[in-house]
């Protein structure tokens, strides 16, 4: 009889477990099979016409994320490596943001609810671009950004624990 007290304790919290475990449907990672071998294991792979970004693994397999890459025109495709990686980064307006939006003041301070960086950066060799968090979850999936790689915040902070400085990127089409 002691012990009835204890399962119902016991069952809410395995519920919450659970509820808290689940994958968010469409924006999780996923491991997945990937067989093009013309990248190593520890590149990343960003193909813009999925809207997926490939962190490649060993034996045939990569965690897939969800990502929003660049609008019309903007998207970059080639080679670059990370070059450094930022927690709360601070986010300055490129000139052609500016141009877009003057208004934007001239630096977000990295934590601020408005700062599109979202909770962590990589900033990459080929220019201004990154890999980044959002604050704007909503645009996951879609082409939208001046040439930056965005992530769910959950997701750039599984990615930056993976990769280090000088990790392989390569944009595909």
């Amino acid at each position: 009889m002691r012990s009835k007290p204890f399962i119902c304790l016991l069952l809410p919290l395995l519920g919450l477990t659970f509820l808290f475990a689940a994958p968010l449907p469409g924006i999780a990672a996923e491991l997945v099979g990937f067989s093009d071998h013309r990248f190593r294991p520890g590149t990343i792979v960003i193909r813009n016409s999925e809207r997926r970004l490939y962190l490649v693994l060993r034996g045939n397999r990569a965690i897939r994320y969800k990502v929003a890459v660049g609008k019309r025109r903007k998207a970059w495709t080639g080679q670059a490596q990370i070059t450094a990686k930022y927690l709360k980064p601070d986010w300055s307006p490129s000139a052609e943001v500016r141009r877009d939006f003057p208004n934007l003041p001239n630096v977000i301070r990295g934590g601020a609810p408005n700062n599109p960086m979202g909770v962590a950066a990589m900033t990459l060799s080929n220019g201004n671009y990154a890999i980044h968090g959002t604050n704007r979850p909503g645009s996951i999936g879609r082409a939208v950004s001046y040439g930056c790689i965005r992530m769910a915040n959950h997701d750039i902070e599984d990615l930056f624990q993976r990769v280090g400085i000088r990790t392989p990127v390569v944009a595909l089409p």
